[in-house]
């Protein structure tokens, strides 16, 4: 008996066309896909269509006895500028089979290998301009690439060249081309009545089929009035005889087919190394294994046709890139319609479906499927990709070309181009992003592309781009030569100044903060600094001048703007740094015990073992102690400016030259997050508990995110602050500030801006003093009584009377107002407003547009005045928007473990949470019910939760309950202050050893763990865990020594036990 095939209710006439997003469709599709799983159905222009997103499903349909291509959808549409062209042609149509026998031959294994020389023309061309524009260029990615595939299609294919790189604006080509894939994908969903009213647009798409058909047609008439031998595609067209019938293809077949090549053989290529550079830069390992490939192979010479079968991991590479995001990412199949098949079947008879309807294989989906990719199926890994594995893979369940006879003709023809590029590219260049946090998000016509994906190229080996050419024509290797324009840099015009390097990798912005600190404190040292990311610094460490590092550890792994670095680093060999002088300053957080101060430990050790002379011993920073900007303060005079021979003012910061104006306003606003509006903000706590609060907003459009991501949120300083410090400096409220350009700042430099912004959206008020601060407060000062005294504060006493207390620059200016410094000078002692992460804690299958934070509020009274208060900024600033208000967000991705599990109907779950960490569980077990809702079958899910009273501070109890009689979950809650309620446990580690035999076999079912919460909930539940695992062992007579407990725990922390701790 046949299972009905699950999907959302439609409604009537307009049946599912609401639970699709017209502007990324494929989106809303795969979450569709997670949401019922395997296949689902939407009726879509009245029509009931099939989506499937299995390899088992995959492979009954790709059987061609049974099913062949159906042309619908957008795809139908674009039969209005191309007609019955290879790709549009619907079955059986004579065209189609004529031009496919006739054009087989054209993409041969020779003629692909005879147009390497002309592929190899075109893409040096972009890599000179590459290296013409610099390592400060950001080069827009898609678009050069797409420039760059369509000139090489129209010469290798049709002798022509449309030279887009030397033109500053697109080939006309390439924005008729846009309007066709635009328009037709959004007349699929679009009623033909609507379009009717449509006159601009029906205006448009008419005159962006005429340029297409029109620039084809010229190319045909340019080559008949001009005939030549050339064994290419358009010869091929305009000469060639199908063997089977001795026709030719028609005028009209031409055109139609001319336009499919010059479209399908560039916009799909560009897409894919769009994508793949993505995955490159985003994946160190895989980017350094891949450089030392192509180094080893090809060496500084010359690329030659003979290179492009003998670079395996680049193929892996590739294989995975269209893996994760196929360009073309899904595709129409139809029964036969020939076939006699009656009652017609899917999946073994679990699925009953109708002849003429159509089914939808979603790429995305199957290409993830944990069956056959485990539960790494979301992570770029080339390795599964190489001959022998990719060769072992179940059948159908890698697809990026279509199907059998209607599969992409032109593969052999971008298999060779991309792998020429990339190694090309790779041998000369090293790449890191524009905006290291860029997560990836997806342009969508009839193809999927990524979208604003930015990057830079800086040239290897201090290769010099006037003697790039001759290398790229010449197997004999140049020499290296120093690129003077890079060493440049570091000295200012006409300062006699020495430069320094100063080099961090920041994702929060503490270190980006010490950098430019460092820099303006180095001026007093004689010291002209430039300030740049570590992954600008691969193959590019000077030699000629002090080279500072500083950088932070992510639960081990380095920064974003430091991971190409940090892996360079990590495959040096030899004494490569010898020559450079070097210092590092590590900040970290002893929370993470195991990975405290990794990177930066590996990155002064690596250093003097690569041959680098280390000018003073490493400096550390704790932020969790709260004090890392003394500590860098401490490092610097102490070490740092010792060890460099150094004899300066150390206490001569220098501070922000500014202008103050009155007269004038602007607004300006950091650029690395986007407005989100909020819907609402709840109290979630009962009165006189600790305030725990809960905000939905709606997210920016393109912004999107998966279940266990976080929300980074730019916040703003509370006013009473902000009144503190205009009052302390005698402003008005409207006052502007000018910060003078090329001030050492990451505040807006060169033009009026609000002062109420700056200190507002910019800088933390609230950041305790260092003992420098402390010092030069003291030195503004005019009475020597006071002086005094304020000095005394930056003795023996510091910690106990400025850190301990966190008493501000701010608190002290108005405790001591015979101080008198320079504001210039107090915006200098403020770090930069760091952004703050919340775990999400709802789901996007709920609503796609709509995120939720849930987060306690820090207001307790302040340690460094008995009348304040010490106010959270960030928590603080959340707590007081109102419904309609705009605040600015960005999505940021947890690690990778810390999602639910790839096959979710087999791997159980253990949520473990105390307080506000039940915000991320939260969004899991959203979305588990959503789920359930759609009719999945999912493993069995238990969650622990630990808060203080059932009554006073239980979240979202009404929800979870309902949730749990729903059989999405199974809750376990421990009561601090009410341990009678939770059989007697007051901790959520007790109560997780008090299930423990409920618990044990559901963990060795293959159960992932995940605990959020205080480091002390960590490692209350990481002990727990080793206790029960020591019992169990000891039931069965193998006791373990500690080291083996903690050999095993180490063990399931890598695939199956997720912690997100917070301070």
């Amino acid at each position: 008996m046949p299972q009905p095939i699950p999907g959302p209710p439609a409604l009537p006439v307009l049946g599912n066309a609401y639970d699709l997003d017209p502007v990324n469709t494929m989106e809303s599709l795969n979450r569709l896909a997670d949401t019922y799983g395997e296949i689902f159905k939407l009726n879509l222009g009245g029509v009931d269509k099939l989506y499937i997103s299995s390899q088992s499903l995959m492979n009954e349909v790709c059987d061609e006895k049974r099913f062949t291509k159906l042309v619908t959808g957008g795809l139908e549409q674009i039969r209005n500028g191309i007609g019955d062209g290879l790709f549009t042609a619907h079955v059986g149509e004579h065209n189609w089979e004529i031009a496919h026998r006739v054009l087989m031959p054209a993409f041969g294994p020779l003629s692909i290998r005879s147009m390497f020389d002309e592929m190899l023309d075109i893409a040096t061309q972009m890599v000179v301009k590459w290296a013409r524009f610099g390592s400060k260029e950001k080069i827009d990615v898609t678009a050069d690439f797409t420039s760059l595939t369509l000139d090489s299609i129209a010469l290798c294919a049709m002798g022509t060249r449309f030279n887009s790189f030397y033109h500053e604006s697109p080939h006309p080509f390439v924005d008729a081309m846009l309007g066709l894939l635009s328009e037709s994908g959004a007349r699929a969903f679009r009623p033909s009545l609507a379009t009717y009213f449509m006159g601009s647009v029906q205006k448009k798409y008419d005159a962006d089929i005429a340029t297409l058909r029109g620039i084809a047609g010229d190319l045909a008439a340019e080559r008949r009035a001009h005939p030549d031998d050339k064994k290419d595609l358009l010869n091929a067209m305009l000469k060639g005889k199908d063997p089977k019938t001795g026709e030719g293809l028609t005028d009209e077949s031409i055109i139609n087919n001319m336009i499919t090549f010059l479209i399908a053989g560039h916009e799909t290529t560009s897409g894919m190394l769009s994508f793949l550079f993505y995955n490159l830069i985003k994946n160190p390992a895989a980017y350094q294994k891949l450089q030392k490939e192509i180094d080893e192979v090809i060496g500084r010479g010359a690329i030659t046709v003979e290179h492009m079968s003998k670079l395996p991991y680049l193929e892996g590479c590739m294989r995975e890139t269209l893996r994760l995001t196929s360009t073309a990412p899904a595709y129409t199949l139809q029964l036969r319609p020939d076939s006699t098949e009656d009652p017609i079947f899917l999946g073994g008879g679990k699925y009953q479906m109708h002849k003429g309807q159509p089914i939808v294989a979603l790429l995305h989906k199957l290409h993830r499927d944990p069956l056959v990719y485990g539960a790494d199926a979301e992570e770029f890994k080339p390795e599964r990709m190489l001959d022998e594995p990719f060769s072992k893979l179940p059948p159908n369940s890698w697809k990026p070309f279509g199907n059998g006879m209607r599969g992409c003709i032109g593969r052999p023809f971008a298999w060779q181009e991309v792998i020429l590029i990339t190694a090309l590219l790779l041998q000369n260049f090293n790449f890191r992003f524009d905006d290291p946090s860029y997560q990836l998000k997806i342009k969508q016509t009839l193809t999927i592309k990524p979208k604003d994906f930015f990057m830079h190229a800086s040239l290897r080996d201090h290769i010099d781009p006037v003697h790039l050419e001759q290398m790229l024509h010449s197997n004999t290797p140049l020499e290296t030569k120093v690129a003077g324009k890079d060493r440049a840099k570091s000295v200012s015009n006409g300062s006699p100044k020495k430069p320094m390097k100063i080099l961090y990798g920041s994702n929060s912005g503490t270190c980006e903060a010490l950098a430019q600190s460092l820099a303006r404190t180095a001026s007093g040292y004689g010291y002209h600094a430039d300030v740049e990311t570590l992954d600008s610094a691969v193959d590019k460490v000077p030699k000629d001048q002090p080279v500072i590092l500083l950088s932070s550890s992510y639960e081990g792994q380095p920064p974003d703007n430091a991971a190409h670095f940090v892996q360079w680093l990590e495959n040096l060999e030899g004494k490569k740094l010898e020559g450079v002088k070097y210092a590092v300053f590590g900040v970290g957080n002893h929370d993470w015990v195991s990975t405290f101060h990794r990177i930066p430990n590996l990155l002064d050790k690596t250093f003097e073992e690569r041959g680098a002379t280390r000018i003073s011993d490493i400096g550390l920073g704790d932020v969790g102690a709260g004090d890392v900007f003394n500590d860098f303060d401490k490092w610097q005079d102490e070490k740092l400016w010792d060890g460099l021979g150094g004899k300066g003012d150390s206490e001569a910061e220098s501070g922000i030259d500014i202008t103050v104006d009155t007269d004038s306003r602007r607004t300006r606003l950091r650029q690395d997050v986007k407005e989100a509006i909020v819907v609402s903000n709840e109290l979630l706590t009962a009165e006189g508990e600790p305030e725990k609060r809960h905000i939905v907003l709606t997210l920016p459009t393109g912004m999107s995110y998966k279940v266990g991501d976080y929300l980074a949120v730019l916040p703003m300083n509370n006013q009473k602050n902000i009144r503190r410090v205009l009052k302390w400096a005698n402003l008005p409220w409207d006052a502007m500030l000018t910060i003078k350009s090329g001030t050492n700042t990451t505040l807006p430099t060169g033009h009026p801006i609000s002062a109420m912004d700056v200190l507002g959206a910019y800088v933390e008020l609230s950041q305790p003093a260092t003992r420098k601060n402390v010092v030069r407060i003291a030195a503004s000062c005019t009475e020597e009584a006071v002086k005094a005294k304020i000095l005394a504060l930056a003795g023996d006493d510091f910690d106990k009377e400025i850190t301990l207390k966190r008493r501000s620059p701010l608190d002290l200016l108005e405790e001591y107002p015979s101080a008198a410094l320079p504001l210039g000078e107090y915006l200098a002692m403020l770090p930069p407003m760091r952004i703050r992460q919340y775990s999400i804690s709802s789901s996007p299958l709920s609503d796609p547009a709509i995120a939720t934070i849930t987060w306690s509020v820090l207001d307790t009274p302040s340690k460094a005045a008995g009348s304040k208060r010490f106010l959270g900024v960030a928590s603080n600033y959340l707590s007081a928007v109102e419904e309609g208000d705009r605040i600015h967000v960005a999505v940021k991705p947890s690690h990778g473990l810390f999602h639910p599990p790839a096959d979710i109907e087999n791997t159980p779950v253990i949520m473990i949470c105390a307080g506000t960490g039940l915000a991320p569980f939260r969004g899991f077990v959203q979305e588990r019910a959503r789920q359930v809702e759609a009719g999945r079958k999912l493993a069995p899910a238990y969650l622990f939760i630990g808060c203080a009273h059932p009554e006073k501070d239980t979240l979202f109890k009404d929800e979870l309950t309902r949730w749990e009689k729903e059989g999405v979950v199974k809750l376990y809650y421990s009561f601090s202050k009410c341990k009678e309620e939770s059989k007697g446990c007051r901790h959520v580690q007790d109560r997780v050893w008090e299930e423990r035999e409920e618990m044990k076999p559901v963990f060795d079912s293959g159960a992932k763990l995940y605990v959020c919460g205080s480091s002390g909930v960590g490692e209350g539940v990481a002990a727990t865990i080793k206790k029960i695992y020591d019992e169990a062992a000891e039931g069965l007579g193998k006791p373990k020594t500690e080291e083996e407990i903690e050999e095993w725990f180490q063990g399931i922390k890598s695939d199956r036990y997720a912690s997100d701790v917070f301070a």
